[in-house]
């Protein structure tokens, strides 16, 4: 007797991402290989058939209020068909997220999918493979959620070949921190041979950054700019060596993008001397306010050292003399910053001037 398939809905709600539910598709990928046919759909979407069984998947904390109406709006279409949610808001915020309506809410990874080859068919005009050659991290950062919800680094891959899709020409990767995985050096050398783009999403550890790893990043087909960050002070002579060490490989420091963090343990005037230091340095600062991992509301926390009126001026001097968010190292903006004694004094937005009347 022929075994029953099941047909499964994947819903990914009304949120802002440019990336394909990576989870989803996995997810996809596993039901196909029991037999089950798949359908993604994105926010409020009619499917084409009723579903046996509805996954909903979620991105930030503050982000919760689509997938809560993602997940009434198929509650309503089938009201006897289980619904499960996961993703990161479910697994950061379960006790929030078990009041969504879902009939059950997944914590953390889907183990029997993580290893599988995405289901890239249900999204035909994307082209890029997004890949986990690790999971976890060796750092323990209390501001970043990868030691919550991955643990110390783990699940490492010296071959990422069997999982780029045959028709993308660029590889995205989502380690948290591939430099410390034992196989980043194998997979760099498949990535030269198969000469294929790659993007290092998560950003590169500075203080990782070493001769050999330079090089073989230069030998590299690049998409976009290579990111590192400079979060603490104490970091300082690491970020600076890691710029100088690409640098003297050939990477541009307009190809080099430090994320600074701000609105945490730190103050204003600890942010500033960071952008100063690389916007010197030559290289591109993009700052990165914090959000605590529990946040159900975007940009309402404000950190111990900070306040409503200098977290307002770093978004409008971003808005104003930045370029998509970010300070490149521009002739007049590394001026401005080395000119300034504080942080009032750096992003301070001075009126332009009037013309005379004649």
């Amino acid at each position: 007797m022929a075994k029953m398939t099941n047909h499964i809905l994947l819903v990914e709600p009304r949120y802002y991402t440019q990336y394909p539910p990576l989870g989803l598709l996995k997810l996809s990928a596993y039901h196909k290989s029991q037999g089950d046919s798949t359908e993604l759909v994105k926010g409020l979407e009619t499917p084409s058939r009723k579903p046996d069984l509805v996954y909903v998947t979620s991105l930030f904390t503050w982000a919760w209020k689509p997938v809560w109406e993602g997940i009434g709006f198929c509650k309503k279409l089938y009201p006897n068909v289980e619904v499960w949610l996961g993703g990161l808001y479910a697994s950061l915020r379960r006790d929030h997220a078990e009041q969504s309506g879902a009939d059950h809410v997944h914590v953390g990874l889907f183990k029997e999918a993580e290893d599988l080859m995405p289901d890239y068919d249900l999204v035909p005009g994307w082209d890029g493979s997004i890949i986990f050659s690790s999971r976890g991290c060796i750092r323990t950062c209390k501001f970043c959620s990868v030691p919550v919800l991955e643990g110390k680094l783990n699940s490492v891959k010296y071959s990422i070949k069997h999982l780029i899709w045959p028709k993308h020409t660029r590889v995205i990767f989502f380690d948290n921190n591939i430099l410390a995985s034992p196989g980043w050096r194998t997979i760099f050398d498949e990535l030269e041979d198969m000469k294929l783009r790659v993007d290092f999403n998560q950003g590169l550890d500075a203080r990782l950054m070493t001769e050999e790893v330079a090089e073989k990043l230069s030998k590299l087909k690049r998409e976009r700019l290579l990111r590192l960050a400079y979060d603490e002070q104490k970091n300082r002579r690491f970020v600076q060596k890691a710029i100088e060490r690409l640098k003297a490989y050939g990477i541009k420091g307009r190809e080099i993008l430090v994320y600074a963090l701000f609105n945490y343990e730190d103050d204003p005037q600890d942010f500033f001397q960071r952008i100063r230091d690389i916007l010197g340095w030559g290289a591109v600062a993009y700052p990165m306010r914090f959000e605590p991992l529990d946040a159900l509301e975007k940009n309402k926390h404000i950190g111990r050292a900070w306040d409503a009126k200098r977290l307002d001026m770093v978004q409008r001097a971003r808005r104003v003399i930045g370029y998509g968010g970010a300070f490149p190292p521009y002739t007049g903006l590394i001026k401005k910053f080395e000119m300034a004694k504080n942080f009032d004094d750096a992003f301070r937005l001075t009126p332009p001037r009037k013309s005379p009347c004649r």
